[in-house]
């Protein structure tokens, strides 16, 4: 894998003692900030690049988790520095509703071409990822005339009443924070791992379930995540999407394709849906799309997306100038490196590095596609084992690697490297994890 070029040394540098200023920095959060915000990693960063974050003590660790798949084009990408810095120094908000700006419409024009489908295309832009899902489910009900919607076991769509309604997880997203939104129904998801089924069988199970607990009469959308993330980096077995999809096609009922995590090179292909050549009817966006700026986005078929009444759509922020100058030239680095090619690089590397351990009973998959890439633990017994997860996790962070992990049974490692990583701080890391395996195994 070709390096590139960096502003920080690309290495892992752990101090064995601390000098006090990041505890006494968790000190000032602890006072000020709930404690419902409790980050994961010990150190306050103050500088990022590449594949590392540099904390206040002058610690450098190697980045597995990307912002939560925000960073893929590095945390200072040079191209994306300048155009925010040239964007702030004209104007920082006019709110498009307002005054518009070019560069909105410039960032609809990039996405309404690199979704998946040549039909004709809409964009409308907004600040986040759980957003841009509410929108797609009003976007959706303005244009079947339908309320309810479908989502699947494992999901998560975000943190408003509405995404928690649709997302799986109870614990930590959804604790004391009801009643939630009605007209929301769980269908099951394709897990090979566990259901042991081919997609087409998958997908027959579901729509059984949605034909006869809700009704294709009254289903507005179909929201799925093509490789589900907070749920455990699952990915749907071949045939279960495209027959999703063919039904929804069928029945009057928009397909939505959730892609905040898995979009934008990340999978190795410009989205997730790609892998199977399935066209959504509307597709959401956010995280990578814009270098860390916040933005997201739905984008989709015009004669659905032009549904809702004029005013029904919008927000002060969304499309802010500055994070669409960011996101195209987050686009443009994507498309000039080739990022898609280099995440399907890393999945190689990955996939070289850790599949030996398999070999360890513990070790019950390494999945993924590209750099969303993760390993399910289980325990003697075959059932989830959060302890070495936990355990794998924690050691990790002692030696200087920030890694993720995620699904239902809290069992699952997920990797998220920047896919502007250097291959030896790749490879360096996942030395580093699989060691920590071994060790807790």
């Amino acid at each position: 894998m070709e390096d590139l070029t960096y502003r920080l040394p690309q290495t892992r540098t752990v101090a064995a003692e601390s000098d006090g200023t990041n505890h006494a920095l968790d000190a000032r959060r602890v006072a000020a900030v709930p404690r419902a915000v409790t980050p994961g990693l010990p150190g306050y960063v103050v500088d990022a690049d590449g594949g590392v974050l540099v904390d206040a003590e002058g610690n450098s660790y190697i980045d597995f988790a990307s912002g939560i798949a925000v960073t893929s084009v590095g945390a200072s990408n040079p191209a994306v520095v300048a155009a925010v810095q040239d964007a702030v120094s004209h104007f920082t908000h006019t709110c498009f509703m307002v005054s518009p700006y070019e560069s909105y419409v410039a960032v609809a024009e990039k996405l309404n071409e690199v979704t998946p489908g040549d039909h004709a295309k809409k964009t409308v832009l907004l600040n986040s990822g759980a957003e841009a899902v509410e929108n797609a489910v009003k976007i959706a009900r303005a244009y079947t005339k339908k309320g309810a919607v479908v989502v699947f076991d494992n999901s998560y769509h975000g943190r408003t009443n509405l995404t928690m309604a649709m997302t799986a997880k109870y614990t930590p997203y959804k604790t004391g924070f009801g009643p939630f939104a009605s007209d929301v129904y769980r269908a099951p998801m394709s897990y090979p791992l566990r259901d042991g089924l081919s997609g087409p069988e998958a997908a027959a199970r579901a729509i059984h379930m949605i034909e006869k607990e809700v009704g294709a009469e009254n289903l507005a959308c179909v929201v799925i995540e093509p490789i589900q993330g907070e749920g455990g980096f699952i990915v749907p077995a071949a045939g279960f999407l495209p027959a999703i999809a063919a039904w929804c096609k069928e029945n009057n009922v928009v397909f939505v394709a959730d892609e905040i995590q898995a979009g934008f090179a990340r999978s190795g292909k410009w989205f997730a849906v790609d892998y199977e050549g399935v066209v959504p009817d509307l597709i959401t966006t956010a995280k990578g799309i814009a270098g860390g700026m916040p933005l997201s986005a739905v984008t989709g078929r015009a004669e659905i997306m032009d549904a809702p009444v004029v005013g029904g759509l919008g927000g002060t922020y969304g499309g802010n100038p500055v994070a669409c100058a960011a996101a195209m030239a987050a686009i443009g680095q994507m498309e000039e490196l080739d990022l898609p090619g280099r995440a399907l690089e890393i999945e190689a590397i990955i996939r070289e590095e850790l599949e030996p351990l398999l070999e360890l009973p513990q070790v019950a998959e390494v999945r993924g596609h590209g750099a969303m890439m993760a390993l399910e633990f289980v325990d003697e017994d075959g059932r989830p084992n959060a302890a070495l997860t936990a355990a794998a996790a924690a050691a990790c962070k002692e030696q200087g690697v920030l890694i993720l992990t995620c699904g239902m049974d809290y069992n699952v490692i997920r990797l998220l490297p920047p896919l502007v990583i250097a291959e030896a701080t790749l490879r360096e890391g996942l030395r580093v994890l699989a060691d920590a395996i071994r060790a807790n195994a």
